[in-house]
Formats: C-alpha cells, sequence, structure tokens
C-alpha cells in the first residue's frame, strides 16, 4: 500500500487511463454488449415484461446482498412489479425501504437524461434510509457528512480493526463533489467533452471517484452503484435496463473489493481498475444473454402448448421448470416433489404427471419409484435424460 491515498496525490482528481491498457477489455465488453442490445430489439424486449422484471429483481437483492443486508426476495418481487406498474398477484404487503431502493435505482436507470446534482443525491440518499437510522445508529440523511472524524472502511472486531481506505474529511466534501458532478456532467453524450472518456471507461470512473470522496455517513455503495447504471443508461442514450451489474459484483465481491481498493491506492492512472470494471460488465452482458435465451424458451415452450387446457397445479410445475433453466432440479422431478409445491395428494399428483407426459410437456425416465421428469425443452430435456 502506498503512502499517499489517491486523494492525496498531487494531480487528484484528475483521474485517467491509459488507452493502449483498457481498449482490449473495453472492446470485448462493447462487443458482448452489442450482442445484447441486439438480441433484445430482436425479440421486441417489453420494457414491463419478466426478463426486465428479473433484472431489476437481481440488481436490487445484488446491491443491497454487497453491502451485506439480504432482502427479502418475496418484498422485491412485489416492490419491483408495483415500480412497473403491475399489481403483485398475491398482494404482498408493502416494504417503504424496499420500495424506496427500487425508486433510486429505477430513478437512475429513466431519470438518465436529467441532471445529477447535490439535490439528487440527497434525495437519493435519505430513500434509503427513511427512518434516519442505519441499524441502531443515527445518521445523517439528505445531506453530506459533516462529522469531524475521518471516514474509514474498516474490518474486524473492536479492538482489532484493520483501516481500509480513508476518505477526504468531511470539511472537503462539498467542494470534492463539485468537482465530481461538474465532470460528470460535462462528459455526458453531447457535451462538449463528452469524447474525453469511453462510455463504459466513464462510469468506471465515476464509481471509482464518488466511492473515494464518499460523501455520505451511509449508503456510498449502493448510490455509487446508481450512478454506474446512470452513467450507462446515458452511453446507451435509453432508459434501457438489460443486465445486472450489481448481480456480477456480488459473484466476485472479494475481487470487486480488491479492485477498488487498489485503484484508491495507487496513482491516478486507473486503467487497471477501468480493466476489471469492462470485463465485469462484460460478463454481465453474457448472463443477460442467458436469461434473454430463457424468456424466449419459455415463450416458444407455451405457444407451442397454447391449445392444451392444464390445471393450476399442473401450469404452476411446468413454469418453475422452466424458471430452474437447463439446470433442472437438482436430483430432477418426481411425485413427491410435486406434491410439495402444489400441496395435492399422491393419486391426483401421479395423475396429472402422467398427463403432462401424455401431452407432451414433460419427459420420463426412470421405472416406478425412481421415475424422474423434465420439460420437454429440445436440447435441454434430452441433455438431462
Amino acid at each position: 500500500m502506498q503512502s499517499k491515498i489517491i486523494w492525496q496525490q498531487a494531480d487528484w482528481p484528475q483521474l485517467v487511463v491509459t488507452p493502449a491498457n483498457v481498449a482490449p477489455a473495453l472492446l470485448l465488453a462493447r462487443q458482448r454488449q452489442g450482442e445484447l442490445v441486439g438480441k433484445a430489439r430482436a425479440i421486441g424486449l417489453d420494457q414491463t415484461g419478466s426478463t426486465v422484471q428479473e433484472v431489476l429483481f437481481q440488481e436490487v437483492m445484488a446491491t443491497s446482498a454487497i453491502e451485506g443486508e439480504n432482502l427479502n426476495p418475496a418484498a422485491v418481487r412485489s416492490s419491483v412489479l408495483r415500480k412497473l406498474g403491475i399489481e403483485p398477484p398475491d398482494g404482498s404487503a408493502r416494504s417503504r425501504q424496499v420500495e424506496d431502493l427500487v425508486d433510486v435505482i429505477q430513478d437512475a436507470i429513466i431519470g438518465f437524461d436529467q441532471p445529477l446534482d447535490h439535490d439528487r443525491l440527497f434525495r437519493w440518499q435519505a430513500a434509503l434510509f427513511p427512518s434516519g437510522y442505519s441499524g441502531l445508529q443515527r445518521i445523517a440523511v439528505g445531506q453530506y457528512r459533516q462529522h469531524a472524524d475521518p471516514m474509514q472502511i474498516v474490518s474486524g472486531v473492536p479492538g482489532n480493526e484493520v483501516v481500509h481506505f480513508t476518505a477526504p474529511p468531511s470539511a472537503q466534501v462539498t467542494l470534492e463533489m463539485d468537482k465530481f458532478l461538474q465532470w460528470f456532467a460535462q462528459t455526458a453524450p453531447g457535451a462538449a467533452r463528452s469524447a474525453e472518456h469511453d462510455g463504459m471507461a466513464r462510469a468506471a470512473i465515476a464509481h471509482v471517484w464518488f466511492e473515494t470522496i464518499h460523501p455520505f455517513e451511509d449508503g456510498n455503495g449502493r448510490i455509487g452503484r446508481a450512478i454506474i447504471d446512470m452513467a450507462m443508461a446515458q452511453d446507451l442514450g435509453a432508459p434501457t435496463r438489460l443486465f445486472s451489474l450489481s448481480s456480477q459484483m456480488l459473484k466476485d465481491r472479494k475481487g470487486y473489493y480488491e479492485a477498488l481498493s487498489a485503484a484508491q491506492h495507487g496513482s491516478t492512472d486507473v486503467s487497471a481498475w477501468v480493466q476489471w470494471f469492462a470485463r465485469a460488465l462484460g460478463q454481465a452482458c453474457v448472463a443477460a444473454s442467458a436469461l434473454l435465451d430463457a424468456a424466449v424458451e419459455k415463450s416458444r415452450f407455451w405457444a407451442t402448448h397454447s391449445r392444451l387446457t392444464l390445471n393450476e397445479r399442473q401450469r404452476k410445475v411446468i413454469q418453475r421448470l422452466l424458471d430452474e433453466g437447463h439446470g433442472g432440479f437438482m436430483g430432477g422431478l418426481n411425485v413427491q416433489k410435486y406434491i410439495k409445491m402444489t400441496g395435492t395428494s399422491k393419486p391426483t399428483a401421479t395423475r396429472d404427471l402422467g398427463d403432462l407426459v401424455r401431452y407432451g410437456l414433460l419427459l420420463a425416465r426412470g421405472q416406478g419409484k425412481a421415475v424422474r421428469y423434465d420439460v420437454a425443452v429440445p436440447g435441454r430435456a434430452n441433455a438431462q435424460l
């Protein structure tokens, strides 16, 4: 670790990249993003459809999980549906905490063409902490931090803490944020300096810059990732959420924090961080592309069997199998799992499954108690059987 943190460098905050170092990673990420965008356009992606719902759900769950906060999946799904103008079928109770987080994440995308200023950031942070508390601790909400104590990122037990990073003093935060917001506006697509950075590189720089200032008492990580979303929507020129970068960051949470920390303790050339960011973004696009493929597969499956009359139990189980993807249920679907999923009797479960096999919706393997079922999707069920 160098003696100076990045914000203590003489040329801070002039964050730069070396084009030759970042070009390959950015090019690959661009290719994967282009493939994803092309596929979405080809299928006519519905902005309130199941794929968009799933991507937003993943983003909300992951951006909180990165901070060690595990949200209730049912509450998140209900909030996502309501935000997209769809009433949840189960009438789930509202969670203000979750709905406010969904509001922040969506505002970054939907309002991508609106200015990012102090007030907007204040409103985002206040929405994350409507009670004015972070856990049991009262924090300043809707304003930048003002405490005299150093703002530090620490780990370990009390008495044996390890300080990973110290942010600029609170007295400097407003000036630091002035510079950041001015840069963010000047480098937006269409601005005079918009050609200064590739759009992906700009999103990466914006994130490390904001996280280095760490302007709020809490919520910096989630807001910093919302800024990424806004920057990427500006780059695409549309309020479209096609992938969940937070989900990819969560998969490599250790790598994310290590890459971010390395950038904060190096020089103002953040090429290594931009490379890591571009790789993560490219992987997020690959995951989203697979999600689109699965959505198309499910749509084709139901269209093929649209003339069949299924009961609610059968439709629920088939949909669950389709949602599980090519891995299917561990050990395959059997009568006991069907009973557990539907709450029906063994004779009814056996009859339902037999009908589904006869209709061609399921394929069966084995005999007697060892029989297992999988959904009859070409290239999928055969591989399982």
